[in-house]
């Protein structure tokens, strides 16, 4: 059985559906017809029996007469032979009337009815003849012979050839319809199934398409009115090849933006070296503060390339990575911590904080870079003796500078990767710090925007959602 079920399954999905259909219309119909062969062999057989009730009903001169001058018919019942005719006792030979067609075999039922002649019940069965044709037999109580005082019971029969013949062939044409409708069946099964299946053998040239030429711009056709699972996996496919091919956009114009990123550093970096190298190879060296300055440089653009990577590798990470790490973090405390290192960065600032408590679910050390992201921009573009003020308040954090500000029609792109407002292309940076803000405060359930401030300057606001304050550590 498990090889025939493992055998069906390796079928394909278009042969299994016109087996099945097949199957089911096969077992329907010989439902149907086996129902309709029964029933018509009742029907049949109903009227054969109630010919041979009619035939002990008609007048005519008592069998029981001629086979025992001496017998008192208890029913009087009278007839004219037709087909098969006779009479029986519970023991002996029976009297077959001279017009019968033959002699009828006789069974224990039969001597029943004479046992139980005070019920006055017939029987009706099927039997055969001393030929061995098949017939339908009555047997009926008639009376007691006053000779040998035994029951005698009459017994009609009439052949069966006719009926059989007419069963035999009713059989015969329900399995010709069947058959028929079998084979119908399964050729509309096969139709039914391709047109059934043509969608699927649609998504199926388009997955080999993809595959074959990695060209994510193949769409399925769908009906927009269709609700079913076709219709589903299609609008499905559609929609992954879309993610795909935005993905790789993004992917290639990552690659892009990263390489034009990091040809100026490189490139800066390859010349100060070779100045380095040339004054070695020339013996002649380089003024002691020109020494210094190109040192300087070759430090900062490492430190510049060191950051790039480290964003470029932030933002490479998947979300499965981050959701490893995902875990209740006290807001204010991560704040507090980037504080500190923005104030290290700008001294000469007045950065000033008011922070209450607050509890969010992210990364602890990305959800610190971002905050970090935020406040070395606020830092970057304050002037000297400037001052920095950030608030946390119920879960809405805001770094308010008091630099140039963002002109109007730089703020959507803002959390572009590596956009650089044109004042800005100057100052170190690798333009992704805000990316990585967005995509962090995004992936932790929250939103964040630049808005020009009242009076001059930027507010930057991060929402956070916030989580149930984790229980206190057990010491």
């Amino acid at each position: 059985m498990s090889k025939v079920f493992r055998g069906f399954r390796a079928l394909p999905i278009r042969a299994r559906l016109s087996l099945l259909v097949a199957s089911a219309v096969a077992f329907a119909v010989a439902a149907v017809s086996v129902t309709c062969w029964f029933i018509v062999q009742g029907k049949l057989y109903e009227q054969v029996d109630n010919d041979l009730r009619d035939m002990v009903k008609r007048p005519g001169t008592p069998l029981l007469q001629v086979c025992s001058q001496t017998a008192q018919p208890g029913n009087g019942a009278r007839w004219i032979p037709k087909d098969y005719t006779q009479l029986i006792k519970a023991a002996g030979d029976p009297c077959v009337d001279p017009n019968s067609l033959g002699t009828i075999e006789i069974t224990d039922s039969d001597k029943e009815v004479i046992k139980n002649a005070d019920r006055g019940e017939a029987t009706i069965r099927n039997g055969k003849d001393d030929d061995g044709n098949a017939v339908r037999v009555l047997t009926q109580y008639l009376g007691v012979d006053a000779a040998d005082s035994q029951g005698v019971a009459l017994q009609v029969a009439t052949p069966l050839k006719g009926t059989e013949s007419t069963l035999n062939e009713l059989a015969l044409i329900l399995l010709l319809v069947s058959g028929i409708g079998v084979v119908g069946a399964g050729a509309a099964g096969l139709a039914v199934a391709r047109a059934g299946l043509r969608p699927v053998d649609e998504l199926t040239e388009a997955v080999e398409h993809v595959a074959r030429t990695e060209d994510l711009s193949v769409r399925i056709p769908v009906d927009d009115d269709a609700e079913d699972e076709v219709a589903r996996l299609s609008r499905s496919f559609n929609s992954m090849t879309s993610a795909l091919a935005s993905s790789r956009e993004l992917q290639q114009q990552l690659i892009a933006d990263a390489g034009h990123e990091l040809r100026t550093p490189l490139t800066s970096l390859r010349t100060n070296i070779e100045l380095l190298t040339r004054s070695e190879e020339t013996g002649r060296p380089i003024p002691p503060d020109d020494r210094k300055a190109l040192l300087a440089s070759v430090k900062a653009q490492m430190t510049e390339l060191a950051a790039l990577i480290g964003d470029l590798q932030e933002l490479s990470r998947s979300q499965d990575q981050r959701g490893e790490r995902v875990q209740v973090v006290a807001l204010e405390d991560t704040v507090e911590s980037a504080l500190r290192r923005a104030r290290l960065r700008g001294p000469e600032l007045a950065i000033t904080a008011d922070l209450r408590p607050w509890y969010v679910r992210a990364e602890p050390s990305a959800l610190e870079r971002a905050v970090v992201n935020i406040l070395d921009n606020a830092v970057k573009f304050s002037p000297g003796g400037g001052a920095v003020e950030v608030r946390l308040a119920d879960g809405v954090l805001t770094v308010r500078d008091h630099g140039p500000g963002i002109p109007d029609e730089e703020l959507p792109y803002v959390f572009d990767r590596f956009w650089r407002s044109p004042d800005a292309r100057a100052l170190p940076g690798s333009g992704l710090g805000l990316s990585i803000v967005a995509r962090t405060v995004q992936q932790a359930g929250g939103e964040v925007s630049l808005a020009p401030a009242d009076g001059g300057g930027t507010v930057a606001t991060v929402r956070l959602p916030g989580a149930p304050t984790p229980p206190p550590e057990v010491p």
